[in-house]
């Protein structure tokens, strides 16, 4: 018996390799998914990280530090982008 494949629909999945963390704790939304600024996830919506390992939407944290918070929004420790 022969088999003929007339046709391949391919998917792929991705996740952001981060430890204990699984959505951005100011909008809610998995890292895997847009911030609520943005239409399609990826490189224009990363997940940033504090000194403190708290991770976030790069959007999200922006904002929340331009409305005038330089703390944390989980432990309240100032707030300082990981090199």
């Amino acid at each position: 018996m022969r088999v003929k494949i007339q046709s391949w629909n391919a998917l792929a999945t991705w996740v952001w390799d981060i430890e204990n963390e699984e959505m951005c704790a100011i909008c809610r939304q998995p890292f895997e998914s847009p911030c609520p600024k943005c239409k399609m996830p990826g490189d224009d919506c990363v997940p940033i990280a504090g000194e403190c390992n708290h991770h976030f939407h790069m959007h999200c944290i922006i904002r929340w530090i331009e409305e005038g918070s330089d703390k944390c929004p989980l432990d309240r420790s100032k707030w300082v982008f990981k090199n």
